[in-house]
């Protein structure tokens, strides 16, 4: 794998590959993520994967990609730290595969860059009508989230844990902000955003590397590039003291209990088994004590935010049993700050993780995430290197890392005739 510089803040990653059938390509734009462009830069993606002055309309779209032997291209919004993502992702059948002396990937990178620097617009602005019909449609998307509750209450406790941070922001802002930007905001907001944005560019397949980089670089050539935005450094910040606690009420059956924790460990690598063995997997603490042993939730997970140092629990319980389950989950917690766990326990934990990990290094399109999510944090933290380090990490450093865990914010939701 190698990182190179393209031109003025624009990155190109290459991942030589010949174990895919297909080649996965993304260009993906990075900004720090703000309350007040997030649903700009959610609204801008998706009108602009309506048409270029080439392909006109996702009718000319489709006939495009099919031209490519049924080449796929789609937009993505992503939250990466304090950062947002938002670009396109692409794949098409690798040139080995091809008839003799057709090739595909210079037609699927002048198709990427077509979306970014030669938009279909109208008077020199970006269609109204796609504008409108977009909003609508992602604002309706972002309001969608109340109907899936375990969602919903996941976003709300990251919301009041992370009040005044950037981490707090949805990943596709709200809908409020989104239906409240214009044409002419919009159509502003691209010609500023586009010259300076960070622009992630990324490949895996079996092209040589020279040849991809030369097909990005025409590609892109119209970009502008004047001013550099860089992606935000992400903060940690120590849990509150004492930790607060947040209660809303729906016309729901079950409730929903997430609890947030922050830590100050720089270990990733213990921090991850730490959480593999809280709430990680389906042998974990959480699971097999407080879901399947006590019958407190009827969901019981955790989840690691490693690069803003957050450990988030998410369950779904009965009202009348909030304060044991509350009381139950810091249990179990206690008992890994203790170093109290079965040798089997650890087994399962580092296996999971290490499992997973090698899965993503068979699925190009979960390289292209972690790659692309990698580079914005700044960090160099890869795939092999997380595995190797996770192989070696001992009992005494995962105690230490749960020792590092505080509480943050405890997040309620419940019925509105329920007593807490």
């Amino acid at each position: 794998m190698t990182r190179q510089l393209l031109m003025n803040n624009v990155y190109l990653t290459y991942i030589p590959s010949e174990k895919f059938k297909t080649s996965f390509l993304s260009a993906q734009m990075a900004a720090p993520l703000e309350k007040e462009t997030a649903g700009r830069n959610a609204l801008l993606v998706n009108v602009l994967n309506r048409g270029t002055v080439r392909c006109p309309d996702m009718a000319a779209i489709g006939r495009e990609l099919d031209m490519l032997y049924g080449a796929r291209l789609e937009p993505t919004v992503r939250k990466k730290g304090e950062n947002q993502l938002f670009g396109f992702v692409a794949s098409c059948v690798d040139d080995r595969f091809l008839p003799k002396g057709e090739k595909l990937l210079e037609k699927l990178t002048d198709l990427l860059g077509e979306f970014y620097c030669n938009p279909i617009t109208r008077g020199g602005r970006l269609l109204e009508e796609y504008v409108e019909s977009e909003r609508e449609n992602l604002a309706d998307l972002i309001r969608s989230d109340i109907n899936d509750k375990r969602s919903y209450a996941a976003r709300r406790l990251l919301e009041e844990m992370c009040a005044g941070e950037r981490y707090g922001i949805g990943r596709m802002g709200s809908a409020g902000d989104v239906e409240k930007i214009s044409l002419q905001k919009l159509n502003s907001y691209y010609c500023d955003i586009l010259p300076k944005g960070r622009l992630e560019l990324f490949y895996c397949g079996s092209a040589p590397e020279k040849r991809v980089a030369g097909a990005f670089t025409r590609a892109f050539a119209a970009l502008p590039r004047k001013g550099v935005l860089e992606p935000a450094d992400t903060v940690r910040r120590p849990a509150r003291d004492p930790f607060q606690v947040v209660v809303d009420e729906m016309d729901v059956s079950q409730g929903k209990l997430c609890i947030g924790y922050r830590t100050d460990s720089e270990d990733v690598p213990a921090t991850m088994l730490m959480n593999a063995m809280f709430g990680g997997t389906s042998n974990s603490k959480l699971f097999l004590n407080v879901r399947e042993k006590l019958s407190l939730c009827y969901y019981a997970g955790s989840a690691y935010h490693r690069l803003k140092g957050l450990i988030t629990v998410s369950s779904g319980i009965e009202f009348a049993n909030y304060d044991r389950a509350v009381e139950e989950i810091s249990r179990q917690l206690e008992a890994l700050q203790r170093g109290e766990w079965e040798d089997w326990e650890l087994m399962g934990a580092r296996e999971s993780l290490l499992s997973s990990l090698r899965t993503m290094e068979d699925a190009p399109s979960s390289l292209e995430d972690f790659v692309v999510g990698q580079a914005v944090a700044g960090s160099d933290e890869t795939i092999p290197g997380l595995i190797a380090a996770l192989q070696t990490v001992t009992e005494e450093r995962i105690q230490e890392a749960a020792r590092a865990v505080r509480p943050d914010t405890i997040y309620f939701l419940k019925g509105k005739e329920a007593q807490a």
